[in-house]
């Protein structure tokens, strides 16, 4: 069974935005991420990952564009990440090629490290992570 482990914001105030999440819901920092797709924190309640991230690349943030702010994309921890994705095809649920290969995270690429995820298109133009790894602090 898939379980819900990872929640994305993107923000152009990922400072602010995650001390909000530390002050008023007392999440626990366990990461930070300073790269060329991205930088922000990594937050948890002990059982979901929630990212606060503001976009650099175009291609990472997808349709939603790196000026984007709110609910970017949701993450299932799941039990078998072939067997996922087969299903997620199946449902018309496409991988974002682009975006995973600029993030290097295809299938077959390593689902079993941490963070390590690939992006599919969901319904309604949901961006969906899967994982078989999980999330730091998830």
């Amino acid at each position: 069974m898939a379980k819900l482990k990872h929640i994305a914001i993107a923000t152009q105030d990922p400072d602010s935005v995650s001390e909000f999440y530390k002050t008023v819901f007392d999440l626990d920092e366990v990461g930070r991420v300073d790269s060329d797709n991205a930088e922000g924190y990594y937050l948890t309640d002990g059982n979901v990952n929630v990212a606060i991230l503001r976009f650099k690349s175009e291609v990472v943030a997808g349709e939603l564009g790196a000026g984007y702010s709110g609910i970017h994309h949701i993450g299932f921890q799941v039990e078998d990440a072939a067997a996922t994705d087969l299903a997620l095809r199946k449902a018309n649920a496409p991988p974002k090629d682009e975006i995973n290969k600029t993030l290097n995270s295809a299938m077959g690429g390593g689902h079993g490290g941490r963070n390590v995820e690939t992006k599919y298109s969901g319904p309604d133009g949901v961006m969906i992570d899967i994982s078989q790894g999980g999330w730091v602090g998830a």
